[in-house]
């Protein structure tokens, strides 16, 4: 059934595998509880290997790990990876963006 809803989640788990951030876009996992065990599977299923793109539970799933921090966009099985990579790829750089400390507050006031 068409839906302009192309990614499912947007998932963002620590390094020992819990949620940092979550975001639903779907009844796919409708509780709680059925979130953090799909959160667990997925991150026992792609923290140890290098690939971006796993096929989990009838769901592509892009993911990105940085230091400590694992990223996750899910989308049906039948949607397209690039899209769902492009996705990822903007919140990692806007995070990284936003997160950079590069020794200055508020910007340049100094002139130089």
């Amino acid at each position: 059934e068409p839906s302009l809803y192309t990614v499912k989640a947007v998932i963002i788990l620590d390094n020992d595998g819990d949620r940092l951030f979550a975001k639903y876009y779907d009844d796919t996992y409708p509780s709680a509880k059925e979130q953090k065990a799909f959160e667990k599977n997925i991150f026992n299923k792609t923290h140890r290997t290098d690939s971006e793109i796993a096929l989990l539970e009838g769901l592509t799933v892009v993911y990105k790990s940085s230091i400590d921090l694992y990223f996750y966009v899910i989308g049906s099985s039948h949607e397209n990876e690039l899209m769902l990579t492009a996705v990822l790829n903007c919140l990692f750089d806007s995070l990284s963006q936003m997160l950079r400390y590069d020794g200055s507050w508020g910007g340049d006031t100094h002139g130089s």
